[in-house]
Formats: structure tokens, C-alpha cells, sequence
């Protein structure tokens, strides 16, 4: 048996900059990479995909991304062997916080392993543009400029060790509607990535954090006003700064370090059904 971790992800940035001749949004977003972790354990099959998971709201069939990565490992080498594999789901579900696709990326990490089939990190990302936009940045983890529909990746220095803390409220945002909604209405805020990529490369905290921006964020609060709520209450209780994750409907607060996140966390004050957990970046 060998084991995987599968890391969620915030965004920093997010912005959109128009539509792509194939129908998708033309992203340019910088993301970050999260202690908080799924755990995948593989184990060899005669014949087959087996996935067993512990959380009752992780579909099990083959449209989960862990079961079509090992369908497009099978597919991209002639292969015919089996695995089963085992998800300890730590990562909320439908959060914004690529769950999903961090999963599916460390599915093909782990079965490239457990079959012996020596695919290069290379290829890895290409058959990972396949499964989702996000699982190309989830192959390759840490800190970086994402173009294209989130595939096309230039790394930045990376920005271990910040405190984070994340808020996800007890409903979802579907990401196809919020990119409708955006395509009627617009967004804001806009990020200045120049900007933030110039703090990121100084390391400096606070500017990150007085820099944070996602387009969907106006977006996902004319679904749900709660989100401007979390972010109020984050701002209130101590961040440098916060911000909407992905699509939503995960809020986070960046802070100097852990402990400051968890000083942060014990002084919100959110209704019993919201998850609050504080991580690092990683």
C-alpha cells in the first residue's frame, strides 16, 4: 500500500479576462497551495477501480476525478491493472478549495506509482488538463501564476508558513451558474496581479493581504450575502486580509501565522452550521 496526499488550494487572485474561442473563460488567477489535505491510499487489484471513501457526500462512481484519472492513466498507457483506493476526505466538499481536482491529481500521482508506469511530471499535467482546470496547479503545488483556463502555470516564489483561516458556510455555489451570473453582470473586485506578484516575491504579508481580490466575489454574494458577512467578520476578528475562494463559497483570512489564525478563529462568532478551520499555507 502506498499513500498520497491530495492539498487544497486558495486563490489569491482571480480574474477574468474574457472569453476563449472554445467556449471557456480566459482565467488568469494566482494560487496557493494548503497544509489541509485529503489522504489517498492505493492499494493493487486484479482487474479494476475500487474507491472507498469516508464521507457520505463523495460520490464513489465513475464521475468522481479519482476513479476518471485512473480511467485515463488506463486509457493513455494500454494498461490493465486494478487498484483499490481509499479517501480520507479532510478537504470540505464543494468549497471552492479544489478538493476534487487535488484528489484526482494524486490519484495519477499514486497510480503511476502503484503500477510501476514511469510517466514524467510532464506528462502528468498534460493528462491532468484533462480531468479539470485545477488539476494541472494541484500536480504541481506551491505558489503560482495560472493563465489560460488555469492551465498554463509560472511558478512563484513560495509563501509557506501563513496562517489561514477558512470559513465555509453551509451552501454551495455552483461554479457554471456564477460564471453565467458573471457573464451578465460582471464582477469585482478586479486583482492587480503585478502588484501581488511583487509582494509575493518580497514576502511582504501584509500587502498580500491588502491585495486580495476575486471577481466572483460580488458575484457569489448577490447569491448569498452571507459571504460579505464572513468577510466582515474575518476583517473584524484580525486578518491581514480576505478574500472568496475559486468560486466560492469558502471565504479565508490570510494572517501572519497559525497562531494568529487561531487567535483569529476563537474571536468569530458564526452561526453553529458554518466549518471554520485553520490551516497553513504550504
Amino acid at each position: 500500500m502506498l499513500e498520497e496526499l491530495a492539498h487544497a488550494k486558495i486563490n489569491l487572485t482571480l480574474d477574468i479576462l474574457g472569453l476563449r474561442s472554445d467556449g471557456y473563460h480566459e482565467l488568469e488567477t494566482i494560487m496557493q497551495t494548503l497544509r489541509l489535505h485529503d489522504r489517498l491510499s492505493f492499494s493493487a487489484a486484479p482487474q479494476g477501480i475500487s474507491l472507498v471513501c469516508d464521507h457520505p457526500e463523495v460520490p464513489a462512481g465513475e464521475d468522481n476525478l479519482i476513479c476518471r484519472a485512473a480511467k485515463l492513466l488506463t486509457a493513455y498507457t494500454g494498461n490493465n491493472y486494478g487498484a483499490v483506493i481509499r479517501l480520507q476526505k479532510n478537504i470540505p466538499v464543494a468549497a471552492g478549495l479544489a478538493g476534487g481536482s487535488a484528489d484526482g491529481a494524486a490519484a495519477l500521482r499514486g497510480l503511476n506509482r502503484l503500477w510501476g508506469l514511469g510517466l514524467s511530471a510532464g506528462e502528468l499535467v498534460s493528462l491532468g488538463a484533462r480531468l479539470g482546470a485545477d488539476v494541472p496547479f494541484c500536480l504541481a503545488g506551491g505558489t503560482a501564476l495560472a493563465r489560460g483556463k488555469g492551465e498554463v502555470l509560472y511558478p512563484l516564489p513560495g509563501l509557506g508558513g501563513l496562517g489561514v483561516v477558512l470559513v465555509k458556510p453551509p451552501f454551495g455555489v455552483s461554479t457554471a451558474r456564477a460564471y453565467r451570473l458573471y457573464d451578465q453582470m460582471g464582477g469585482g473586485p478586479r486583482p492587480d496581479h503585478q502588484a501581488m506578484m511583487a509582494a509575493v516575491a518580497k514576502k511582504d504579508v501584509r500587502a498580500i493581504g491588502r491585495l486580495l481580490a476575486n471577481v466572483f466575489e460580488n458575484v457569489a454574494a448577490s447569491l448569498h450575502p452571507e459571504i460579505r458577512e464572513i468577510k466582515k467578520a474575518l476583517l473584524e476578528a484580525g486578518t491581514l486580509g480576505a478574500s472568496l475562494s475559486g468560486s466560492g463559497p469558502t471565504v479565508f483570512g490570510l494572517c501572519t501565522n497559525v497562531d494568529q489564525a487561531k487567535e483569529v478563529a476563537g474571536r468569530l462568532r458564526l452561526p453553529p452550521e458554518y466549518t471554520v478551520l485553520v490551516t497553513a499555507t504550504g
